[in-house]
């Protein structure tokens, strides 16, 4: 598997991010909470999305889910 992606949250619009994720590529999206630097990797396996934080493992079951998703998180600009 080849190393992910690492862009800052906004860097990408929210189709490109999308499309990435379903050609099989990992994104690390940097982002700020609460004053420090946490790194988000997102993933796709085919069927589900993948949102890995700092604190929580989130899964999306559609596009949709995961576009509402990196939109509410500032993880991609629109």
């Amino acid at each position: 598997m080849s190393e992910p992606r690492t862009v800052s949250a906004g860097e990408l619009a929210v189709e490109e991010l999308l499309d990435r994720l379903e050609s099989g590529e990992r994104v690390v999206v940097r982002t700020e909470f609460l004053g420090s630097e946490h790194e988000v990797t997102l993933r796709y396996d085919g069927s589900t999305f993948y949102c890995d934080t700092p604190t929580r493992l989130h899964r999306h079951e559609s596009r949709e889910a995961m576009r509402t998703c990196l939109e509410n998180q500032g993880y991609a600009s629109q």
